[in-house]
């Protein structure tokens, strides 16, 4: 009798041992616990011909930075084929990814969850705000994105996973309050679940509770491994809920401690961006940033993203070089018009320039444009208040107090009382 993996998938290994380590890889993977590479290390190890497992493999270790060991793991998992469809298709969306096309491998994995919609290693690149449609540069975006959870939502029954991204693509659709009862109850079957802890973060953000995220956030990650995937992202998270909440020290007492450049395991994307946006966000709230901070960070932007083309890191990257007067840098984001969303690279950075020379005038004419598709930028609706709080600072700075006041009453009701910007009033 065939194996089955812990979605009830046949696989084609016939070793139980691989198997087991397959699924506990799986698992961790799903929770974005630290382990996973191990994991499917093991797998291999117990049966270097299952294919699957180095696919399995590759994706773990492009989640972990190692880019050379992901495409040596693709390359194996490729070369060793498998005469199951599922497996073959699950290592064709794997291979693509890896090659870089992203809109190709969209495709593949809509196709392949038609068929295999338990299949959750390829069901997972497309869920998310951080998966394929979440950077897809579209309008409408998040509605996919609640499409496609939906759609898959059946096929788990109670699988805490699922019910993470599907709370995520509630959240993202104004439904903040049944994404925190989905999320509430896929934490209790999987307390762990670093995913479930970060968009239950999310949902309570949307629903305005700076308190409670705040404890709820602080107790859960004294249980976090420092090597876990969101551990870093989960520290600006705590950033953000400590300056909403006034408290200045343990705001850089959050990001210090795990989301800036060096101080833990996060992707580069992830520090790029959650820096970036802290800073930023910390200055319009009246706080200063030393100038070395932004220096650093556009030196760091300019290592990990030198050619535009991911159109929510180059917007992180413009505001990075913007405010550490590197023009050279931020002309290049300015003018390059390449990504999924480059066409609004290009506005924002200028926007970001011109309000580093205090031009806020200029500034607003470059930003306003951009304000009515933010979404196709990528990122939440927490991480897009980046935008939203910068052009509500840039009308107060130019004494547009009363469209200030409407501007986030009507696109953003829940910051719209007391939001973390000087001056408010």
């Amino acid at each position: 009798m065939a194996l089955q993996d812990g979605y009830s998938n046949d696989i084609t290994t016939t070793s139980s041992r691989a198997r087991d380590a397959y699924d506990r890889g799986v698992q961790l993977f799903l929770a974005a616990q630290f382990g996973p590479v191990a994991a499917f290390g093991q797998c291999v190890q117990a049966d270097p011909g299952f294919a699957l497992g180095h696919a399995a493999l590759a994706r773990a270790r492009m989640m972990g930075g190692d880019m050379p060991g992901a495409q040596a793991a693709i390359a194996t998992a490729t070369g060793l084929g498998s005469n199951d469809r599922r497996e073959a298709q699950h290592i064709a969306a794997m291979a693509t990814l890896l090659a870089g096309n992203a809109a190709e491998t969209r495709r593949l994995v809509l196709a392949h969850v038609r068929d295999f919609p338990r299949d959750a290693l390829v069901a997972q690149l497309c869920s998310s705000v951080f998966g394929l449609i979440g950077f897809s540069g579209k309008i409408g975006r998040e509605a996919d994105l609640l499409a496609y959870t939906t759609a898959l939502l059946p096929h788990y029954g109670e699988d805490w996973w699922m019910m993470s991204m599907h709370s995520v693509a509630l959240c993202e659709t104004g439904q903040a309050d049944a994404a925190l009862t989905l999320m509430d109850r896929a934490l209790a079957l999987n307390p762990a679940n670093a995913n479930g802890a970060h968009f239950k973060a999310h949902a309570q953000y949307e629903a305005g509770g700076t308190h409670t995220g705040r404890a709820f956030l602080d107790d859960w990650m004294q249980g976090y491994d420092s090597r876990g995937l969101l551990h870093g992202h989960l520290s600006w998270h705590a950033a953000l809920w400590a300056l909403h909440d006034g408290d200045a020290a343990g705001m850089w007492r959050a990001l210090d401690g795990g989301a800036v450049p060096g101080a833990g395991h996060s992707l580069p994307l992830n520090v790029l961006t959650d820096t970036a946006a802290m800073y930023h966000r910390a200055e319009l709230a009246g706080i200063a940033v030393d100038p070395a901070r932004w220096a650093a960070l556009s030196d760091y932007a300019a290592q990990y993203f030198p050619t535009p083309g991911q159109s929510f890191a180059d917007i992180h990257a413009a505001l990075s070089h913007a405010m550490a007067g590197q023009g050279d840098r931020l002309a290049v984001l300015a003018e390059a018009g390449r990504g999924y969303a480059g066409d609004l690279v290009g506005p924002v950075a200028r926007a970001w320039g011109a309000m580093a020379r205090g031009d806020w005038g200029a500034a607003l004419a470059d930003l306003t444009p951009v304000m009515a598709q933010t979404e196709r930028l990528g990122g939440s609706r927490a991480q897009r208040d980046l935008l939203e709080l910068t052009w509500a600072n840039l009308l107060l700075k130019l004494g547009l107090t009363d469209e200030a006041h409407r501007a986030l009453r009507t696109r953003r009701p829940m910051l719209a009382d007391a939001p973390p910007v000087a001056g408010w009033g």
